[in-house]
């Protein structure tokens, strides 16, 4: 037996129909249904008496009522209860610039309504230099795209983004295509983070995918300014849509292309250091990083990107 089969059963009750307790609820009508007549079977007993007008509980139905209500204040005190006692402490958190810019604000906005107790440290930093300090244990979790399973971390897929060549619109530029080959690439000047970055490895490995290598414009290791000069037509960039997260404006002075070729994804890993390292306020912010990303990819704020197949 479950708290939420009770809870489906005093609802039904108290609105006299499986249909209208269905709505209230957000089921569908047939799972209520199976719902109760599993709890029915396992209680070997008729609970629920439907009539033309509805569903009226049974004598034994009426005198589980009574109980499953009492049931119901008494785990619903206990989780006030929980609540009460607070997680406090402090959880150090590293994202990258792009996550940042999509991820960091309601990320601080849902510890701080799930956990106020909780002090979180932001870092925003590029990937490998996150990583470095995921290794010397100076963040507690990080969101990483080149991770190395030999180290002891705890890695999880998170989700997966596509890529986008992302040009000016200064001057008198003619709108580009909407989606573009790797291939197509070539002799394009391109404003690129250094090696040692995920995202960099990433790039490279589709060039080489091509038999290309990418013509270099500029090497920057610093989103903000590789973006002003993309945004100045110094050059274009192969970045995610996060790239442009930042700029209110960012549709009108960005153009963007879709890298059609279909193994050229960011992937994006929620990695910390082990369980056993982690405080249960930093187990508490990983958990809380989870379902925002989930709920941005969800609501369609995080354009071009899915959910990783382990976390759908």
């Amino acid at each position: 037996m479950e708290l939420r089969q009770l809870r489906y059963f005093v609802r039904i009750v108290e609105l006299g129909s499986i249909s209208r307790a269905a709505l209230d609820l957000q089921l569908v009508q047939s799972a209520l249904s199976q719902q109760m007549a599993r709890l029915e079977g396992e209680l070997a007993t008729r609970l629920l008496q439907r009539t033309s007008k509805g569903v009226t509980p049974t004598e034994a139905g009426l005198a589980f009522f009574r109980e499953a209500q009492l049931a119901l204040r008494h785990a619903d005190q206990a989780t006030r209860a929980a609540h009460e006692a607070r997680l406090s402490g402090s959880v150090s958190v590293g994202l990258a610039p792009t996550t940042a810019s999509v991820l960091g604000v309601p990320l601080m906005v849902a510890m701080r309504a799930r956990y106020p107790d909780v002090r979180l440290h932001m870092v925003e930093g590029l990937s490998g230099h996150l990583s470095q300090m995921l290794n010397a244990r100076q963040l507690d979790l990080a969101v990483l795209f080149d991770t190395d399973p030999a180290r002891r971390w705890s890695v999880t897929p998170l989700l997966q983004e596509k890529l986008f060549l992302i040009g000016s619109r200064r001057g008198d530029a003619p709108a580009g295509a909407t989606r573009i080959r790797m291939a197509a690439l070539k002799g394009v000047p391109l404003i690129l983070p250094t090696g040692p970055h995920g995202l960099r490895s990433t790039v490279d490995a589709a060039f080489a995918r091509v038999r290309l290598r990418p013509t270099l414009s500029a090497e920057i290791d610093s989103l903000a300014m590789l973006m002003d000069a993309v945004d100045h037509g110094l050059g274009s960039t192969v970045q995610p849509w996060a790239a442009i997260g930042r700029y209110p404006d960012g549709a009108q002075r960005f153009q963007l292309a879709e890298i059609a070729d279909p193994q050229v994804r960011r992937i994006n890993s929620l990695c910390s250091l082990s369980d056993d390292e982690l405080s249960p306020a930093a187990l508490a912010a990983r958990v809380v990083l989870a379902d925002c990303a989930r709920e941005l990819v969800g609501g369609g704020r995080w354009h071009g990107a899915r959910l990783s197949h382990h976390d759908r």
